[in-house]
């Protein structure tokens, strides 16, 4: 339990699971003239007025504040949101969820302990042959099993319905002279593996970026949805450019709030068209890290 105790300011948002997020909706969310709500807590963030008044047009506020400010800032862990709820004296709230708060930091903390642990050594008649390091396994198309891994620019993350943009995608960024190198999923993914598990080391370890294509039908993809919230944990606050979001339709839902504070590149204005891809490729060609 030292990881509970001791450790708070270090265990991040992501810890904490929905149904503890849905019981601080439950007690922040109504407008609340004694106690502080959901707009103290996000002032208590360091949200300004505007940002908080478009928070308000939300089903639940308090659940789209925690989502935008896990993805937004390196700050938002589980030690200083308490420590918010107990600045605005809603210490009612730490001492009743503190239960459900401690259980889910103790299975975050067991989570990361068991992927750090390494696998037991199973001894088959083959055992003592050398095995090729997870990453370097043939997952991509052009994958040498014996070599280095395939490397890309981009993922690209979509849903079916907006796969012919992602040809134009290809056409514009990998036949012309920018000569960037993609990740499309149906094309250079080979069958047979977990789709998470592949969709996590190609975002982690063999891209430099992801390409988000916004549309309606994106909102409603479970991928996507995983994808997005995979790459965001990797870069807090968009420390490094990493994520970079695409609208080429007009949408009748909301643009995704935990990508509200991110640039992106706006295809459905025929003023700025001109610019589109020249900008998309600029950005997918600076300089990266994988450290």
């Amino acid at each position: 339990m030292e990881c509970i105790d001791s450790d708070l300011m270090c265990v991040p948002l992501i810890a904490l699971n929905v149904t503890v997020r849905n019981k601080l909706g439950l007690y922040l969310n109504p407008r609340n003239t004694v106690a502080a709500d959901w707009m103290a807590v996000t002032e208590a963030m360091g949200y300004s007025y505007l940002e908080i008044k478009n928070f308000e047009r939300s089903k639940s506020p308090t659940k789209t504040v925690l989502d935008d400010w896990q993805a937004r800032s390196t700050d938002s862990t589980v030690g200083k949101l308490l420590s918010i709820l107990t600045e605005v004296e809603r210490k009612d709230i730490v001492e009743d969820l503190r239960p459900l708060i401690d259980e889910d930091v103790r299975k975050y903390c067991e989570s990361l302990k068991k992927k750090a642990k390494p696998p037991v050594q199973v001894h088959e008649v083959d055992s003592c042959l050398p095995q090729p390091a997870p990453e370097r396994i043939g997952i991509t198309l052009e994958d040498d099993p014996e070599g280095a891994p395939e490397m890309f620019d981009a993922f690209i993350c979509y849903c079916q319905s907006d796969f012919d943009f992602v040809h134009e995608m290809i056409r514009q960024l990998e036949q012309t002279d920018h000569k960037l190198k993609l990740c499309v999923f149906d094309r250079d993914v080979l069958p047979g593996s977990c789709v998470w598990t592949i969709t996590s080391e190609l975002i982690e370890k063999r891209c430099k970026r992801m390409v988000v294509v916004i549309s309606d039908e994106y909102l409603d993809s479970d991928a996507c949805d995983f994808q997005t919230k995979f790459a965001l944990s990797l870069c807090p606050g968009a420390r490094n450019k990493r994520l970079i979001p695409v609208v080429y339709k007009s949408m009748k839902k909301p643009f995704p709030s935990i990508l509200r504070f991110l640039t992106i590149c706006d295809y459905t204005r025929p003023c700025t068209q001109t610019w589109f891809w020249t900008r998309l490729a600029k950005a997918l060609s600076l300089p990266f890290s994988f450290n």
